[in-house]
């Protein structure tokens, strides 16, 4: 059985100008990326590359329409190299601007299995949440089928993935909490996925550790706390990611989809929705397996962080939720303007269309299940 596959060289730079010295940025570059971020720590420097603003295209989370106007700009240049800089949109959309097989996004997902690498890439994410930097993974909305899909192959792992918390410096608080929040989900379904190995473990339960050291300090001192741990959330998104591209994701991601292509939640706030439900769904059906490890190791970390912030549970995932909460508010469903009626649409969607992460539940769901929890969330 395979243990640990890591698909492109880790990068670490105290500054984007040290990393475009070292790889030596040219004129065959692409630069995919957004403007409010090109503008105070890229222009400065001068560089011949191209480049491409990806909200120049449509706002908001990737869609099969956003992403094919973006193949479609960077076909009239000749590059090499992409370089996408940025949070999970770009960097989703990047791994699909280095795909040969197929002329349209609806192709590509025709022809999976025979997707190459038309270009090198190079990931540098923004925010400490998706570790798409280390995956084989974009997430596209299908306008037509009114779901997120995921488009996967071993063509789409980056060349490099470069960690550079400079650019953590600017995050907005909220687009840092749920992004780090997502970072949390990718590594404990990836410890509770089937398919964990010593190895995913690993890389899973210390992407947990420093989050929730880090979260303790935010409910103790503040939003500020954050930037005193840059590095080590940006490192732990990593970590998380390395562990969900070898084990995957399950549930909570899931049962995301469906939430966020309809109502366009951002991916992040959309599987805080689920998160501690779906958990407590485990709990329930089978108490004793490793669930109850999980559960402990949450009470554990959360205790040896030593938070001088009161919190209440007496679970381990009781605590989690509390501890979230001190983080960043979680809304109910519907509040995003979901109504009774999506409740078993949204169900049957996510078992008609993510058996891809479904088989990496920690014990199957069935229809029910799904159902009382979207229910529950309403």
């Amino acid at each position: 059985m395979k243990q640990l596959y890591i698909g492109p060289e880790i990068h670490q730079f105290d500054t984007f100008k040290d990393f475009a010295e070292e790889f030596t940025l040219c004129a065959s570059d692409l630069i995919l990326t957004n403007e409010y971020i090109y503008k105070p720590f890229i222009e400065k420097l001068g560089l011949p590359c191209g480049r491409i603003y990806q909200e120049k295209f449509g706002l908001g989370e990737p869609t099969d329409t956003m992403t094919q106007a973006i193949l479609d700009e960077a076909a009239k240049g000749n590059y090499d190299r992409v370089i996408a800089i940025g949070g999970g949109t770009v960097i989703d959309i990047a791994k699909v601007l280095v795909l040969g097989g197929g002329a349209t996004v609806d192709e590509l997902y025709d022809n999976m299995a025979g997707l190459t690498k038309a270009r090198r890439l190079i990931i540098i994410p923004t925010t400490c949440g998706t570790g798409s930097e280390v995956t084989n993974i974009s997430i596209l909305n299908r306008t037509r089928l009114g779901t997120k899909q995921g488009l996967v192959s071993p063509a789409m792992f980056a060349d490099h993935a470069v960690l550079i918390p400079e650019f953590l410096q600017s995050l907005p608080y909220s687009v840092f909490a749920t992004s780090s929040i997502d970072a949390l989900i990718h590594a404990v379904e990836s410890y509770l996925s089937p398919s964990a190995t010593p190895y995913t473990e690993m890389y899973s339960l210390q992407a947990m550790q420093d989050i929730l050291r880090g979260y303790c300090q935010i409910a103790e001192r503040g939003q500020h706390a954050r930037f005193q741990s840059s590095a080590e959330y940006l490192r732990a998104s990593n970590y998380a990611g390395i562990a969900f591209s070898n084990s995957g994701c399950a549930a909570v991601h899931a049962m995301s989809y469906a939430l966020g292509g309809k109502y366009h939640v951002a991916h992040g706030e959309s599987n805080y929705q689920f998160f501690t439900d779906v958990l407590r769904k485990y709990q329930e059906k089978k108490p004793d397996g490793k669930i109850r490890t999980l559960d402990h190791f949450l009470q554990n970390t959360i205790a040896a962080a030593g938070s001088g912030a009161e919190l209440e549970g007496d679970t381990g995932i009781d605590l989690l939720e509390c501890l979230l909460s001190r983080v960043l508010e979680r809304k109910r469903m519907a509040d995003y303007g979901v109504t009774q009626e999506d409740v078993p649409v949204f169900a049957q969607s996510t078992i008609d269309n993510q058996q891809r992460l479904l088989k990496n539940n920690y014990v199957p769901l069935t229809l029910e299940d799904i159902t009382a929890i979207y229910q529950a969330r309403l």
